[in-house]
């Protein structure tokens, strides 16, 4: 088939919203698209582990210990999903992981911020999977494929993990004064990063017009982040908790919540390594890439061997 006629087919599976399949022809932009938006999606996944983790031992009862190691399990294997996905682009999970420990692949700039308190995992869960699931369920319509697919295990499993912040949440206010303040103090210091979640103004960002156009995004930065609000501070008033923005108010007209103005130069400061922890997040994730390399050598020279067997057979 000739370029133009492979650019008219690709054009016309988007128009049609069907999928794009690993062997189907798809311009250059769009498949780089995809890997910088899956790898980055991956990476949050598996640095996301790390502030989860850090309360594995702490958890103030067996059950919600067992929950968390589950939970964190879970993103492990979302991670997985997302590395397998990408792979089907042309590009080596060991060439992600090179781009992500030089600094050339970015990950969320949530997980760059410490959990202090046991209320912090119930905010993480709370706010941070609840606002992935508000992309997530829209990525689930992705016009990829692999990526596509992905989803909607992920989004299964995600919509677990918020129901597992809440309940942590639920637990805290119901409690001592001392557990209601650890609440509020979780999502004194969580509401605004988990807003930045969802990417800068739809103005200032240089992929949301032709992701749009490709349909690997379906729905904008500044649409999926005012979702977000309008679900969650309902919940808020529920648990009696406040929103740390003094210029919340609900507009009567619109339907929707409105916010004060997000702190963009700490997100932008936080996106390009200043944030408070991304220096140790990626030093750990690279000495854990580098202590399971025998682990990796050792896999990959078994198949070789096997592969062998089976050809001389």
């Amino acid at each position: 088939m000739d370029p133009d006629a492979e650019e008219q087919m690709f054009a016309a599976v988007i128009a049609a919203d069907e999928k794009i399949e690993p062997r189907d022809w798809m311009p250059d932009g769009y498949r780089s698209s995809l890997i910088r938006q899956m790898a980055q999606h991956a990476h949050s996944e598996v640095i996301g582990m790390q502030p989860e983790a850090n309360w594995i031992l702490r958890a103030p009862t067996l059950l919600r210990k067992a929950i968390l190691i589950a939970k964190v399990q879970d993103e492990a294997g979302h991670g997985l999903y997302l590395y397998s996905a990408a792979e089907t682009l042309g590009v080596s999970r060991d060439e992600l992981q090179r781009l992500l420990h030089s600094g050339r692949q970015k990950y969320s700039s949530i997980f760059n911020y410490p959990t202090l308190s046991w209320a912090d995992m119930g905010t993480i869960g709370w706010l941070v999977d609840g606002a992935a699931i508000v992309n997530q369920i829209v990525l689930q319509r992705t016009s990829y494929g692999p990526y596509s697919r992905a989803m909607v295990k992920i989004c299964k499993e995600e919509s677990f993990h918020a129901r597992q912040g809440y309940s942590i949440m639920m637990t805290l206010v119901d409690g001592s004064e001392e557990q209601k303040a650890m609440a509020q103090d979780a999502i004194d210091r969580w509401w605004w990063p988990a807003l930045m979640m969802f990417g800068p103004h739809d103005s200032e960002s240089s992929h949301t017009e032709q992701s749009m156009a490709w349909k690997i995004k379906r729905i904008t930065n500044d649409d999926l982040r005012q979702m977000f609000i309008d679900q969650t501070v309902p919940q808020a008033h529920y648990l009696g908790l406040t929103i740390p923005d003094p210029e919340l108010a609900f507009d009567e007209e619109t339907g929707h919540w409105n916010i004060g103005e997000i702190d963009w130069e700490e997100f932008w400061a936080t996106i390009q390594g200043d944030g408070p922890l991304n220096r140790e997040r990626i030093a750990h994730k690279t000495k854990a890439w580098d202590d399971g390399r025998w682990v990796r050598e050792g896999a990959s020279g078994y198949a070789a061997k096997n592969r062998s067997l089976d050809k001389s057979a």
